[in-house]
């Protein structure tokens, strides 16, 4: 149904709503008819659609009672990885099957206070641990995009792929994702939306499934830069429940977008041209800075020296805190639990609890965990990576003291790539598809991806922004002015 409800953005929904164009059940079932009708994408994973169409009611008088917050009646895809009271949270793993959390996550629960409604759960890489949504015990999710004419299956990346595919294929009007890596930012980029990484701390943790507690950060992802600004003041907030939550008041977002970038200093870090990047990538960058440099801002080369030592270290951190996480699930609690042989203790129990629950890429990253911090190697290598990141953000620090206040990168290595073409590959290749977003996670900062171009076969591309801490609202209007530049526009022609 194209031009149906369904594709408008959220700024423009909300619009619809307060002058009565349509309500909010209308838009609820139009979302819920598309997610019905495209299960090709395997995007939803568990849908609510009587709890959304209650909430959407619920919208509705609250709008007609003129007592409505900017997300009030807006139709939203949940990731996984989210605790949703009553409804299955599973964080796409095996061993979390038939878990019904009787808790809701703050972020769930900050944008159900503003209105907001949940159609269902998205897709996901297990635990959040993957690149390209290949890793979910619900199986593969499909980008809505093609190369071409080619019928091939793509990533939508990972791991927000059922979030980014759902967000772009037009069956919710937004999604929320979380980011450990780059699992807001490289995902939008591949199926051309506008992903945002807080500020570390900027949305309380409480209620989201832990991956790496020092680097996860929940974002919206969305269909445009205002609708991320909306929704990020819906969902961030200080959390007496989350000792690592911010207490700061949040802004208007959105009244920061004020499209003037004029004497604003963009730096462009010289690290971030790596050997082999594909043209089109080089590309898509200059154009960019041009775009910015149009707009009236300053172009500054940049030296973030020790960017090249980003994926090693955070690929001993993540894994690190995963597999201290991830010791929770051990059968006895909650969860999947293994059936046991006559005389099978308790060791046993563990071992085929884990083994039975658990994706070989979750096994790989706990077992490399639990090897860092393994009394023989816990110096030579998690001390040692915890000692590089603190160096990473103070390249980060020394760039930003020195007046520079945006960082323009691209967001991702390439396009978006066949299912099955790096799965089956060297895991480290796929690994590298983090390489311009890891660093953003190990200094805590706030970053953006905004859908910028695309490649030869049609594909889109992004690039990514990078701003101070906590100046989510000066990150935002430099990425506006950027997608307001670029024009991007490109839809995927539907076949599903």
């Amino acid at each position: 149904m194209m031009g149906g409800l369904n594709t408008l953005t959220i700024a423009a929904a909300r619009e619809g709503l307060r002058v009565g164009e349509f309500t909010s059940v209308e838009l609820t079932r139009t979302c819920l008819e598309q997610i019905e009708g495209a299960a090709a994408l395997n995007a939803f994973v568990h849908n609510t659609p009587e709890l959304a169409l209650e909430q959407a009611a619920a919208a509705d008088a609250r709008i007609g009672a003129a007592d409505a917050p900017a997300m009030c009646g807006i139709p939203l895809g949940i990731k996984d990885l989210f605790c949703t009271k009553g409804v299955p949270s599973q964080a796409a793993s095996r061993i979390l099957q038939g878990f019904r959390p009787e808790y809701e996550s703050t972020v769930t629960q900050n944008l159900f206070d503003a209105g907001a409604v949940m159609l269902g759960k998205l897709n996901m890489d297990e635990f959040a641990m993957g690149s390209s949504n290949e890793t979910s015990a619900y199986g593969n999710v499909i980008s809505p995009w093609r190369r071409g004419n080619d019928t091939a299956e793509l990533t939508p990346g990972g791991s927000s792929g059922g979030s980014a595919s759902a967000v772009a294929a037009d069956l919710c009007l937004a999604a929320t994702g979380t980011d450990t890596g780059g699992s807001i930012r490289q995902p939008a980029a591949f199926v051309g939306i506008t992903g945002l990484k807080p500020t570390y701390g900027r949305c309380s943790r409480w209620g989201i499934i832990a991956f790496a507690s020092s680097l996860d950060q929940a974002g919206p992802m969305t269909k445009s830069v205002r609708d991320a600004a909306i929704m990020l003041g819906a969902m961030a907030g200080h959390d007496a429940k989350d000792s690592t939550s911010a207490d700061l008041a949040v802004p208007d977002f959105e009244a920061a977008l004020t499209g003037d970038i004029r004497g604003k200093k963009i730096g462009i870090p010289r690290e971030y041209r790596m050997d082999g990047m594909p043209v089109e990538i080089e590309t898509l960058w200059q154009q960019g800075v041009e775009m910015l440099r149009d707009a009236g801002a300053e172009i500054v080369d940049i030296s973030l020296p020790h960017t090249k030592y980003a994926l090693p270290a955070y690929y001993v951190i993540a894994p690190a805190e995963a597999s201290s996480n991830l010791a929770r699930y051990d059968g006895v609690r909650y969860g999947h639990r293994a059936r046991l042989a006559q005389g099978d203790g308790i060791t046993e129990m563990y071992e085929k609890t884990r083994a039975e629950g658990f994706g070989a890429e979750v096994q790989r990253r706990v077992m490399i965990g639990t090897y860092v911090l393994s009394a023989g190697f816990y110096d030579a290598y998690y001390n040692r990576a915890r000692r590089v990141r603190a160096l990473i953000k103070r390249d980060f620090e020394q760039v930003f003291d020195a007046g520079i206040d945006a960082i323009l990168t691209p967001a991702t290595p390439s396009a978006a790539f066949g299912l099955g073409e790096m799965i089956d590959a060297d895991p480290v290749q796929m690994y590298l598809n983090d390489v311009f977003t890891v660093t953003v996670n190990l200094a805590g900062l706030p970053g953006i991806a905004v859908p910028t171009g695309v490649d030869a076969q049609g594909l889109p591309l992004g690039l990514q922004l990078i701003g101070r801490p906590w100046d989510e609202g000066e990150l935002l209007n430099h990425a506006y002015v950027l997608e307001r530049a670029a024009g991007f526009v490109s839809k995927p022609a539907k076949w599903w």
